[in-house]
């Protein structure tokens, strides 16, 4: 599959719960198209890491909007080598502890916080040429995107998928467990819910590999690229009609819709 032809202006939104895959589908698509990646996620982790750091109260949400403007954070944007910093510390690894995925959905459920982050990610995007991931991608930060994708998955495929990444001790079970309080928390938050963007393609990846979900999404971003070469606008409604097998790829709404940062 060849590039799109202007790969430079355009924007991928790939949003979706902890554990769908995002993050492999999003680098893998990045890395065939030649485009930047973003995982914004990783972001509010960040933010997390550094509250809990320096001892604020994470789930006091006068204490967080008071301090979340003081850290300065910065992400990579290679698909190949992922970097988190903050103040200059290099994070990357702690960021996926325990105590941080504890920490980030009340973190990033306070307003001032995604106001900040939200406000950085969009110059990070820039003019485009960058397949972003994360919760609000295609609904909030992004919402002209070219290509929308919502990618989803049973609780209990996104638990196995977590608890693998994460430097977490328990079992599967706990891990379910606490996807579920998560899932709650994002999907009620005043600021910024998790949700299916409108327009936005829903993959379910319970059963899909991740070469046949990259193919998905590298196929909707195929297309975007071939409007865009058109010089026509782009719309994630001009290629909502996914490829993949029934009931995996559809334009309607995902079976698993909530998630947690990271």
């Amino acid at each position: 599959m060849t590039a799109p032809t202007h790969p430079s202006t355009l924007v991928v939104a790939v949003d979706g719960p902890s554990g769908s895959g995002k993050s492999s589908v999003s680098r893998a698509v990045a890395r065939r198209f030649g485009l930047r990646y973003l995982d914004t996620g990783a972001m509010y982790r960040a933010l997390a890491w550094w509250m809990l750091a320096i001892g604020v109260d994470v789930h006091d949400a006068s204490a967080v909007a008071q301090a979340c403007e003081s850290p300065e954070i910065a992400v990579t944007t290679s698909p190949e080598v992922s970097r988190v910093r903050v103040d200059g510390h290099d994070v990357t690894t702690e960021i996926r502890s325990a105590e941080v995925t504890a920490a980030v959905s009340p973190v990033s459920a306070v307003p001032e916080v995604r106001e900040r982050l939200v406000e950085m990610q969009r110059a990070m995007i820039g003019v485009g040429g960058i397949v972003v991931e994360g919760r609000d991608i295609g609904s909030v930060v992004a919402p002209e995107a070219a290509v929308k994708v919502f990618l989803t998955a049973s609780t209990q495929t996104r638990a196995q998928r977590r608890h693998a990444e994460l430097t977490a001790a328990g079992s599967v079970d706990q891990t379910e467990r606490d996807l579920a309080r998560r899932d709650h928390i994002d999907s009620t938050r005043a600021a910024s819910p998790l949700t299916r963007a409108p327009g936005a393609v829903v993959i379910d990846a319970t059963e899909l590999t991740l070469a046949e979900v990259t193919e998905a999404v590298s196929e909707l971003v195929q297309a975007a690229g071939a409007a865009l070469a058109t010089g026509g606008p782009v719309t994630a409604g001009q290629v909502t009609d996914g490829p993949g097998t029934d009931g995996q790829v559809t334009d309607g709404p995902g079976t698993d819709g909530q998630g947690t940062e990271g």
